[in-house]
């Protein structure tokens, strides 16, 4: 029996923008979507306001699972945010 195909992961990451503050998406390719979000391509909260870099990411099995983490962290104060972040720092 043939093996199931291996699907990518769900990622949920946090950016840090020019004002100072934040922006949490999730996304197939951090990286590739950091790089839209970059060239004012990405949500309309990022064209106004311009990310400088990508603080963390996380990844899930499912869009359903990233998704539900996404809203759990928009909910969080920003020290909260950061730590999250911080724990899962992509560098």
């Amino acid at each position: 029996m043939p093996d199931a195909p291996a699907t990518s992961p769900w990622w949920l990451y946090l950016l840090a923008c020019e004002d100072g503050r934040t922006y949490a998406g999730i996304a197939l390719d951090v990286h590739a979507r950091f790089a839209l979000h970059a060239a004012g391509k990405g949500s309309r909260f990022t064209r106004a306001n311009k990310p400088v870099k990508i603080l963390g990411a996380q990844s899930f099995a499912t869009k359903s699972a990233a998704l539900k983490a996404e809203h759990a962290l928009k909910q969080l104060e920003r020290p909260q945010k950061l730590a999250w972040a911080a724990a899962r720092s992509l560098s």
